[in-house]
């Protein structure tokens, strides 16, 4: 492309160069060949004006005399009638040019100069228009290959944002080359990178939050089956598949909701739902993990609430607060009902440390975390909570306090139900 460019911009100059050039050199010709003619005429016109002069006043006329009143420069031949031809200066050799005057006592003028000299003057004036016609060919090549630069250099850097892209490399340039056209070709590369970068996170968050969330369903879910293949009463395989089945469902619920989550986080599916219901299949759920490891996990507060939000994101805002206290926290985990103003709070504290003061505002931040785990699991709680129009805050470091607010469903019902402990 740069030879284009500068065999096109020096094609064009040469063009110009021929027409304009040649137009000049044959003008240049012509005014220097007028202007010694009219050189000529002029001084053959003095002298007969002198000579004329000097006849009339009955003056001598002689070369000397001539010569020094004329100031000829130029071969001149006098003739006045009756007298010998008087001549000026050498005669020229070869072509000359010639100039003629006559008097009004018959007396004749002729003044000639070589054509040589002409000729010397034409070809200085070429040399001239030459010098100047390099360098407007020079001129025209470092403009073109600058301009060549200019046009093929970002066309290059495009190539390998656009080579860079398709690898793989979402990261945006954000370079401009003062052309408007490619100006608007690296706008679109951008925007297209950051929508590429912005779908590969996405893409890479599902993966995250999918692998995190689907984990403990499963683990429950494998305990499940493994109690009904050690079973002998059928009663209680009964019991365990339906459990195990509860289970399947709420695995399915896991990953439709962060499908949902992943295409629009601010989509979501409020219902009004009993608060309880949620809590209570959350403690059944986790006490045989909290048995295992020589803790509890009890419920107190308000009974038969009812809050508006999605039952299933309810359960997994809880369920990764629960697991954050089995594995981060210590002793007894409690979960609390209560109400606040229109709004329905579970809080959820263990006896553990708490969380360290430098992570309390960070805490819900992706990848954050106080030991060796993923960081994902507040986060994507956060998220959840907030896609139903909820909140979950951290009220308190040490011991730690959860609070998952979510907004209340206010029955008919004339007496407040009244608090009292579950386990």
């Amino acid at each position: 492309m740069r030879r284009r460019l500068i065999n096109s911009t020096l094609a064009v100059v040469l063009v110009v160069i021929a027409v304009f050039g040649g137009s000049l050199v044959l003008v240049e010709s012509r005014t220097i060949s007028n202007s010694a003619q009219e050189s000529v005429d002029s001084e053959a016109l003095r002298l007969v004006s002198i000579v004329d002069s000097r006849l009339i006043g009955g003056e001598p006329v002689n070369p000397g005399i001539l010569a020094q009143q004329g100031g000829a420069k130029r071969y001149a031949q006098i003739r006045i009638p009756g007298r010998d031809t008087i001549e000026i200066g050498d005669r020229p050799e070869g072509q000359v040019i010639r100039g003629l005057a006559e008097g009004e006592r018959g007396e004749t003028v002729v003044v000639e100069e070589s054509r040589s000299e002409v000729t010397a003057e034409v070809g200085r004036t070429l040399l001239i228009i030459g010098a100047v016609a390099l360098l407007a060919v020079v001129a025209a090549v470092l403009l073109a290959v600058r301009q060549a630069n200019r046009l093929a250099s970002p066309l290059t850097d495009l190539a390998e944002t656009a080579e860079r892209l398709g690898s793989g490399d979402p990261r945006p340039r954000h370079k401009r080359y003062g052309v408007p056209e490619l100006d608007r070709v690296a706008d679109v590369l951008d925007a297209s990178a950051e929508r590429i970068a912005r779908m590969l996170t996405a893409e890479r968050r599902l993966a995250a939050d999918a692998s995190h969330q689907l984990r403990t369903p499963l683990t429950a879910l494998s305990m499940r089956l493994e109690e009904v293949a050690l079973a002998d009463e059928l009663d209680t395989v009964k019991e365990e598949a339906t459990i195990a089945l509860t289970q399947v469902e709420r695995l399915t619920d896991v990953v439709e909701r962060l499908l949902t989550n992943a295409r629009d986080p601010r989509t979501g599916s409020a219902v009004a739902f009993d608060l309880d219901e949620v809590v209570k299949q959350q403690i059944e759920e986790w006490r045989p993990a909290y048995r295992s490891a020589g803790r509890a996990i009890v419920h107190s507060g308000k009974q038969g609430m009812r809050a508006v939000g999605t039952p299933g994101a309810v359960a997994q805002v809880l369920a990764a607060l629960i697991e954050n206290s089995l594995m981060h926290g210590g002793g007894t985990v409690a979960l609390r009902t209560r109400v606040t103003g229109n709004q329905s709070v579970i809080e959820v504290t263990d006896e553990g440390p708490g969380v360290p003061a430098d992570l309390g505002a960070r805490i819900f931040e992706r990848a954050v975390s106080g030991r060796s785990s993923t960081g994902i699991g507040l986060a994507v709680a956060r998220d959840l909570a907030e896609a139903d129009g909820g909140r979950l805050e951290l009220l308190q470091q040490q011991p730690p306090v959860f609070a998952l607010f979510l907004s209340r469903e206010v029955r008919g019902v004339a007496k407040e139900p009244e608090e009292r402990p579950v386990r």
